[in-house]
């Protein structure tokens, strides 16, 4: 079990062989995940009946819970790759926090974003500087910073270490994101729904909620193997694997 597991870690470590197990796992999760978005998003925002209190402003819950849940999820994922670049020095590891970063940065301004928009009818103002919405300004932040240091440093041993050094400082914010609304008394409601408990929503409102979550991920799951492949292609245009796959596509 133990050899499987090491040779499954070496594998992926490999630029060759992930191109391949991406291009052929692409297409599953851009059809699966845009079926579950879509139905999500018209069952939520057409179909859903509306919140007792909030009536229908609460349906921008449907892009806003997703891309929120998303944007903190990439950057768990960066971290782990952090510490296998730091201890394994693996070349995939660095080139999927170059591939996500950017897309980190766009979930989180887009949950800022929604969130303001509920918050206004909701709160009676834009902004506040809550515990949840000024920690997730520091999350979008962070990945600013990430992106620029991965442009700032030419030499890419440097650039990933460095990079690998502040996600994980910046990992601490996720927990503070997280739990802020139960340490601090916050404008921001608790979790919409946790795996763990039992839906406080009603089955026609947090299933849709789920379907545009998962299809969110699974679209990410996508996007983040294309922009991979991108990066490698990249990365190994001098490597004999690259050139003859340029060569067969050319044909």
């Amino acid at each position: 079990m133990w050899q499987f597991i090491r040779q499954l870690f070496h594998k992926f470590g490999s630029p060759k062989w992930f191109y391949g197990i991406a291009s052929k796992m692409m297409p599953w999760l851009l059809g699966i995940g845009l079926i579950l978005l879509l139905a999500g998003l018209v069952w939520g925002l057409a179909f859903a009946p509306a919140e007792r209190l909030q009536g229908n402003s609460y349906r921008i819950i449907f892009i806003h819970v997703p891309s929120a849940f998303l944007a903190q999820s990439i950057y768990i994922m960066m971290a782990v790759t952090a510490v296998v670049t730091l201890v394994w020095r693996m070349k995939l590891a660095d080139l999927f926090v170059r591939a996500v970063a950017p897309v980190g940065a766009v979930l989180t301004f887009l949950a800022l974003f929604t969130g303001a928009v509920w918050g206004k009818p909701t709160w009676g103002t834009w902004w506040v500087w809550d515990a949840r919405l000024t920690s997730m300004l520091i999350l979008l932040f962070l990945y600013f910073g990430v992106i620029v240091l991965m442009s700032a440093i030419t030499d890419e041993k440097s650039s990933a270490r460095a990079v690998a050094v502040l996600v994980l400082v910046g990992v601490v914010n996720i927990p503070i994101i997280k739990y802020s609304v139960e340490w601090w008394n916050t404008l921001h409601q608790p979790a919409t729904f946790k795996l763990t408990d039992k839906p406080s929503m009603a089955p026609e409102m947090w299933v849709p909620l789920l379907l545009s979550v998962l299809g969110l991920y699974l679209l990410f799951g996508w996007l983040a193997c294309l922009r991979m492949q991108t990066e490698i292609l990249k990365r190994e245009h001098r490597t004999r694997w690259v050139r003859d796959l340029a060569t067969a596509e050319g044909n």
